[in-house]
């Protein structure tokens, strides 16, 4: 019998019972305990006549066969309850590729494409910072002054140092009934020119470099690079510099020790494997032509850097160089469903919070706010940072445009700390624990804490506010997850979160999974990428 329904896959459970009632021998005792059963549980549905037909003739079923099929239907109907209820009471992520549309894919395509262009012109702090006015004077944004007046419906910005930046669009809600704020941050671990970096050795010229931010020392060998930034000469001027990201660019490099030689650096632990002071990245080797002079090859770059941008070695004093990954941001997999890129810590969820308020079209209930800062990757520190008091100034001045005051606007606000979190690597799978982290493809990455150990240097969310974020996500179709930064007491890490709640805002950190989290090339889903975006977007757009 299990055969002959499986020759007819699209046979509903009741139109089975039917069959077989049909078809059943009222003669033999068992089968007449077969046709109540199923008869008694309502699953009776009538069928078309030539089904019937099919099945009445020339069928005969034996006690055995009766038996079995009575044990097999009344285990099917348990698992059947079984896995209903597990539907209705179990939490379960949800694969977003199995859940959205196709329409919301498509988008969700169209969105990854403009950030990825986004991402490669935005590698440093400051170039996000400039784009993201760019972006925003051309979506009708204008520069705040405090005391300018404002009103309902009106788009501004604030740039801070052109490091940081803050956008709000002013809501239909009177500012003293709080606001929302998504709050990101926009540098990334790179590797930055040291005052004096300039030197010669071996007839090599070379940068010296202090890491920024936590990093895998070993991971930036042997990879092509990139020199951004600026220079401050003695007169004032500025230089902006850009060099390896153009297809006829040079790039630049860090060396590492070939394998037939590397026995004494083998045994030095993997963190140790290239040390900080050897992070020296290879930038020429060709001699100025004078016999008598002494560090040719370092007069023949300084001369090179001379005459293309007017500085002399003493202007590396006030500069700004960050030596970052050549990579430019690309599809992974055959599918082209992830995202590779450097700086995508935090820059996916920059550019998310970015994009959220600018696709905004009517004035919002809530005064959106979107604070995209600088320095979390060395603690938030500097007053382009979120430790600073930017934002709460920010705060303050709106309030006054209204006659209220600042810190109780703060009090009745709320805020998405739209940092990364870890995605499980099925090859380093021991590192998570599987019931509470986030994957690839599940959607925005809501974690109710972070921080280490237990819990130090963690926000915490409180339980109403995890509440009213599950749903508000779930009415707006937004795919969403949970999850914790790693296994207890193995590591641990820390957001914005904490310095925004100190200025008594109800905060949770909600972002994008990532693989290979401070990497030179790091990995997102596409799908989570849009649905950290559409999280933002419903959160500041809210009615």
């Amino acid at each position: 019998m299990a055969l002959l329904f499986q020759s007819i896959p699209n046979a509903t459970f009741g139109l089975k019972n039917q069959l077989l009632v049909s078809s059943l021998s009222t003669k033999n005792p068992l089968n007449n305990i077969l046709c109540n059963k199923l008869n008694s549980n309502n699953a009776l549905h009538f069928a078309s006549k030539a089904s019937l037909n099919l099945l009445n003739k020339n069928h005969t079923f034996t006690n055995l066969t009766s038996q079995r099929f009575l044990t097999t239907t009344m285990a099917d109907s348990k698992k059947s309850a079984a896995k209903q209820l597990q539907e209705k009471l179990f939490y379960k992520r949800k694969n977003a590729g199995l859940t959205m549309s196709e329409e919301s894919i498509k988008k969700s395509d169209a969105y990854n494409e403009d950030y990825k262009q986004f991402l490669g012109e935005s590698k440093i702090e400051r170039e996000f910072a400039y784009n993201a006015i760019e972006k925003a004077k051309a979506n009708g944004f204008k520069e705040y002054t405090p005391g300018m007046g404002l009103k309902s419906g009106d788009k501004i910005f604030v740039n801070n140092r052109g490091k940081a930046v803050i956008l709000a669009i002013i809501g239909e809600e009177p500012v003293k009934e709080g606001v929302h704020i998504c709050a990101a941050h926009i540098d990334s671990p790179r590797l930055d020119l040291k005052q004096v970096p300039l030197y010669e050795d071996t007839e090599i010229a070379l940068f010296k470099t202090h890491y920024y931010g936590g990093i895998r020392k070993y991971q930036w060998a042997v990879i092509p690079l990139a020199l951004h930034g600026v220079i401050y000469k003695k007169d004032g001027s500025v230089v902006q510099v850009k060099v390896g990201e153009d297809e006829n660019d040079p790039v630049f490099c860090i060396t590492d020790l070939l394998p037939h030689l590397s026995q004494e650096q083998n045994k030095r632990s993997l963190p140790d494997g290239i040390r900080g002071e050897e992070l020296n990245v290879v930038i020429g080797s060709l001699p100025f032509r004078d016999d008598e002079a002494s560090e040719r090859v370092k007069t023949n770059i300084i001369k090179t850097l001379n005459e293309k941008y007017g500085i002399i070695e003493e202007d590396f004093l006030s500069a700004e160089l960050e030596v970052v990954p050549a990579f430019k941001p690309k599809d992974v997999g055959f599918d082209r469903s992830i995202v590779g890129g450097y700086g995508q810590d935090d820059k996916v969820c920059s550019y998310a919070c970015l994009r959220a308020i600018l696709d905004i079209k009517d004035t919002p209930k809530k005064t959106a706010v979107v604070c995209l800062a600088d320095k979390e990757e060395i603690g938030s520190e500097g007053n382009t940072g979120l430790r600073s008091s930017f934002l709460k100034y920010f705060v303050y001045d709106i309030a006054e445009e209204f006659g209220c005051k600042g810190r109780h606007v703060l009090s009745k606000s709320e805020c998405l700390s739209a940092d990364v979190t870890v995605a499980v690597d099925p090859t380093f799978s021991d590192v998570t624990e599987k019931r509470n982290a986030c994957y690839l493809n599940c959607g925005v990455g809501i974690c109710k804490f972070t921080g280490a150990r237990g819990k130090s240097g963690s926000n915490d969310a409180h339980a109403e506010f995890v509440g009213r974020i599950r749903t508000l996500m779930d009415k707006n179709e937004v795919v969403w997850q949970t999850g914790e930064l790693g296994r207890i007491d193995l590591g641990g890490g820390g957001t914005v979160a904490a310095y925004v709640a100190e200025l008594d805002v109800d905060t949770i950190d909600v972002g994008v999974p990532v693989l290979c989290m401070h990497a030179p090339f790091e990995l997102t889903s596409k799908l989570d990428n849009y649905n950290a975006y559409r999280c933002y977007n419903v959160f500041m757009a809210e009615k």
